[in-house]
């Protein structure tokens, strides 16, 4: 079977007018063909499509409108991924209006629940006689991981995940991760995500597929098993320039008995009107970027190298920045403050950034970092999109 992965996806901003007209498959351009040649489609839905009322949170809120459901039931999309920041921006209300909007349209959901055990239980399909289950996990951001008897996110609990895959491996041809995670717009993922992908892999996850840090990131296989640490934004659209925000890629995933999973990545441009395929040109800069990011990666020392070269363009001067950022907004709100910070301390992405950052900068390392890997964390905090 051939099945689909693709990454953020949210019915916001210039894609929101696109994504709710009578022609809202536009916003997928040329690679339409490609997503509808899957046997099994997966996206990662980083918005309600409900809600009018946001909840108080340290970053942006996102919703889409009921409308919004064309967008992916037109593909069509089999599945949406929701282990994310952004499920329970609206609340409950929209949580289960959008349930209920993807349940009439046939379209299955993974990675949120009433509790933590239904959080917990994987997707599981089957097509042309291959089983495969997609097991989530998020961080659970501002505090949106799922209780006991409380509603929410698969939280960050890589420990018992990797016990389920050890458990369940052999109810199914192969076993998927979905990882929602890491330290937004950096090209390498935080050395934390590094390790417990390895842990997934080395429990019997045949694949690992990470999104979240909006740009794309490199790959690794941990011994035949192929991670993936971002995929970059899909039909998610930021108002910037910023090149690297700009640009993805999806994952055409082979899946047949007894063999590793093939995987072909489908890099895309990401404009105004919606998407388009990279044109032979760009594909092949995009080749030789992926090379770039995936080579540290192959090494728990150079993944760390690469965590430290992010560490060291923030530097000092970049936690002080965010500190008075934190601070300001306490000021003049004092809510939004509060959810910020609370954020930096209970989330792991911003926590082992604060963590592992002070540390090196208290021991005098904070600027001992490969200046070939501080140069590309530049590339991508400066380089602009050109026509």
């Amino acid at each position: 079977m051939k099945l689909i992965f693709a990454s953020d996806l949210a019915p916001i901003r210039q894609f929101a007018s696109i994504m709710e007209s009578g022609q809202p498959l536009r916003i997928y351009g040329d690679l339409l063909p490609r997503l509808q040649g899957g046997d099994y489609r997966i996206v990662n839905l980083e918005s309600p499509l409900a809600g009018s009322s946001f909840i108080a949170k340290s970053g942006a809120a996102f919703t889409g409108t009921p409308d919004s459901i064309k967008a992916l039931a037109g593909v069509p999309f089999d599945a949406v991924e929701r282990a994310n920041n952004h499920t329970f921006d609206c609340g409950m209300k929209g949580y289960e209006e959008t349930n209920r909007l993807l349940a009439e349209n046939g379209i299955a959901s993974t990675g949120t629940g009433k509790n933590l055990a239904e959080a917990r239980k994987p997707l599981i399909a089957e097509r042309n006689g291959v089983r495969f289950a997609l097991f989530s996990l998020s961080e659970g951001e501002d505090q949106m991981g799922a209780g006991e008897n409380a509603p929410g996110v698969r939280p960050w609990e890589p420990e018992i995940l990797a016990s389920e895959i050890k458990t369940r491996k052999k109810e199914f041809d192969f076993v998927i991760v979905s990882v929602h995670c890491g330290l937004e717009y950096q090209p390498w993922p935080s050395f934390y995500v590094w390790k417990a992908f390895q842990l997934l892999a080395e429990a019997g996850a045949d694949l690992i597929i990470g999104h979240h840090p909006h740009v794309p990131q490199g790959m690794a296989f941990f011994g035949k098993t192929p991670a993936f640490f971002s995929l970059g934004n899909f039909g998610f659209y930021q108002k910037t320039d910023l090149f690297y925000r700009k640009i993805g890629y999806f994952l055409e995933i082979t899946l047949e008995k007894g063999k590793i999973p093939e995987v072909e990545k489908i890099p895309y441009r990401i404009t105004d009107e919606g998407l388009r395929l990279m044109t032979d040109s760009e594909k092949q800069e995009f080749d030789t970027l992926f090379s770039e990011l995936s080579r540290p990666l192959a090494s728990e020392e150079g993944a760390l190298a690469a965590w430290h070269a992010v560490l060291a363009h923030n530097g000092t001067e970049g936690h002080l920045k965010e500190l008075e950022k934190i601070l300001d907004t306490f000021r003049v709100d004092p809510v939004k403050g509060a959810a910020m910070l609370r954020n930096r301390v209970t989330c792991i992405q911003h926590r082992s950034q604060w963590i592992d950052g002070l540390t090196r900068i208290m021991d005098g390392t904070i600027s001992c970092a490969d200046p070939e890997l501080v140069k590309m964390v530049e590339a991508y905090a400066t380089r602009k999109v050109t026509l």
